[in-house]
Parts: structure tokens; sequence; C-alpha cells
């Protein structure tokens, strides 16, 4: 008997409003695919993005329609062609890992990992305010080893200024969202480096940074809507040094795998990120994250309530899933 599909709409309100240069969020709006056959159960996480027009009916519909695949012996492998890369795919492929792993009593990082899994540590994330009050947030988290910072605005020098200033010792990633221009990029970047920022997340739009081709990095440019799959970085590596892969993105583990490791081969720095979603979205990326340059997977701690046997953040550091959350 093939497995049977399950498709379920979840929400998880945030532990205050999440604000980034596009708008602010008060819920995590998710949703699970899960998986059954022979009383094991196998689940993905996903986060359906306006930005990359999907909706939560849209991917929804779309996981459900392939339960006839399903029905007739789609594999990981096949999954990859039959679905776009995105939220839907990347819930179906996470599910099919872990209901491998649970019908074969495997762990997924006996494939995924090099190496035993380890904690790695991740970054905590300011949300967009005023510069008072993103240097007060900063202030508080200063013992973590790396904040991401949320920017995008006209003018982002003194948030820049105030929250290097107030967690001198972390090392800050700066996400602007697309929210930079071609007028305001080089006084940011300009800032960011007299602050000795780490990296800069996606300043300018998709298909609208090609500027960054022809400037100075005084501080290393990472491609996040710029980049989703594989067949993306090849035209990227002139006007990027790092590459933010998600799971949502990039259409499951499947395929971030091979992200990761052709970007290594090309020469791009790795960082994994993640959308706001639960410890079951950030389970499997956990596992990629394994031997990344900036790991990004904070999601779960920015809500009011998580899953049973959630991820364990302890500090910095986030440790691999347990087999009851998933993998």
């Amino acid at each position: 008997m093939p497995p049977s599909l399950k498709v379920v709409r979840e929400s998880f309100s945030t532990a205050k409003p999440f604000t980034i240069s596009r708008g602010a969020k008060t819920s995590a709006d998710v949703i699970t695919c899960i998986l059954e056959h022979d009383g094991h159960v196998g689940r993905g996480e996903c986060v359906p993005y306006a930005r990359y027009g999907e909706s939560v009916e849209g991917v929804m519909a779309d996981i459900e329609k392939m339960a006839e695949a399903l029905a007739n012996g789609l594999d990981r492998e096949a999954l990859q062609s039959e679905l776009k890369a995105g939220a839907a795919r990347n819930a179906l492929d996470c599910a099919m890992w872990d209901l491998e792993a649970k019908r074969s009593g495997n762990r997924v990082s006996d494939t995924a990992c090099r190496m035993l899994p380890r904690p790695v540590p991740t970054a905590v994330t300011i949300s967009l305010g005023d510069a008072s009050d993103m240097a007060d947030a900063a202030r508080a988290h200063a013992s973590q080893k790396l904040l991401k910072v949320k920017v995008g605005t006209e003018d982002d020098r003194a948030r820049i200024h105030a929250v290097a200033s107030a967690a001198p010792n972390a090392e800050i990633i700066l996400d602007a969202n697309e929210g930079w221009t071609e007028e305001n990029l080089r006084d940011h970047l300009l800032a960011a480096a007299e602050m000795h920022i780490g990296l800069i997340e996606q300043p300018l739009p998709a298909g609208k940074d090609e500027i960054l081709a022809h400037i100075p990095h005084p501080v290393p440019i990472c491609a996040d809507e710029s980049v989703h799959t594989c067949e993306d970085l090849e035209g990227l590596f002139e006007r990027y040094d790092a590459i933010n892969i998600k799971l949502d993105k990039a259409g499951g583990l499947t395929e971030a795998l091979k992200m990761r490791d052709r970007g290594r081969e090309i020469g791009f720095g790795i960082m994994i990120g993640c959308m706001l979603g639960s410890s079951l979205a950030m389970a499997p990326a956990v596992l990629l994250a394994q031997d990344a340059d900036w790991v990004d997977l904070d999601g779960p701690l920015l809500l009011a309530r998580d899953r049973p046997s959630a991820l364990t953040y302890t500090s910095s550091m986030v440790s691999p899933p347990h087999p009851d959350l998933w993998g």
C-alpha cells in the first residue's frame, strides 16, 4: 500500500510582533504535510511566502495534487521534477525524508551529514524598529555569538551604529530584505564596514542587483531572495560572496543539500536560513547547517509556543532534532 497523505494548516502566534522591511507578522502560518505508511508517520513543515507568489491555500492544493503520484510510487528523486521548487515541495520532501527514517530505523543524519551531527551556533534576530529600540534589543542579546539585524529603510545608518555599539562582541548580519536602493547602497555599505559588520544579506531587490558586480564589497554580501535552487548559482558569483539556503525556497532538503555542495564548489560562503516557523521546519535545516559559515535558525524562539519534542536551544546553540520531532 502507498503512504496516505494528509495536509494540515496550523498557526503559531509570535511572542511579539516580528517586523522586517515588508511589514510586521504576529503569527507563523504553516502547512504540515503528514505521510503515513505501515504505522510509521513522516512529517514536514513549510511556510508559504507571498513574496514568491505563494498562499496557504495554493500550497495546500499543490501538495494534495501529489496524492495520485504518491499512490503510483513517487519517490524523493522523482518529486524534484514533479513539483516546482518552493514551500509545497519542501513540506512533501521533508515528510518523505522523515518517513524513510522512521521505516528504516536509520537517522536522516546518516545520509545527510558527513559526521555525527552536533549543536551549531545560530543567530538571534533583532526585529526592525527605531534605532533606540533596536539597540536595547541588541544589548539584551549582547552575549550571543551572532545577531541578525533587520534593516532595509531609506536610511539605516543610525540603526547600524546603534546595534553594533550595543553588542560589540557579537558578529552581526544585516538583513535588508531587498529594502535598499542603488542611491543609498554605498552609504550603507560604508556604515557597515565602519562598524565591523560581518555580512549583509540581500541589500537590493532580486533582479535589480547588477550593480553589486561593479562596486567594492567592504562587507561580504549574501544572496537570499536572489537565490532559490542550484540553477541560480552560476549567475550570482560576481554579485554575491555568499548564499542563504532556505528549505522553503529550495523546495526541500534534497535540493538544499545539492545547493550547499555546489555552492562550496563555486566558492560561495554558506548561510542556512529559515522562514518564521516551528521546530519541525527547522529540524532538517539543523542537519543541513552542520558545516555552514552562518546559521540563522531561531524561528521557534520568536514564537509564543512551539511543538512537542521541540528543538533544544541553549544560549546561542541549537541541537540536532530528536527522532520524536523529525528525522
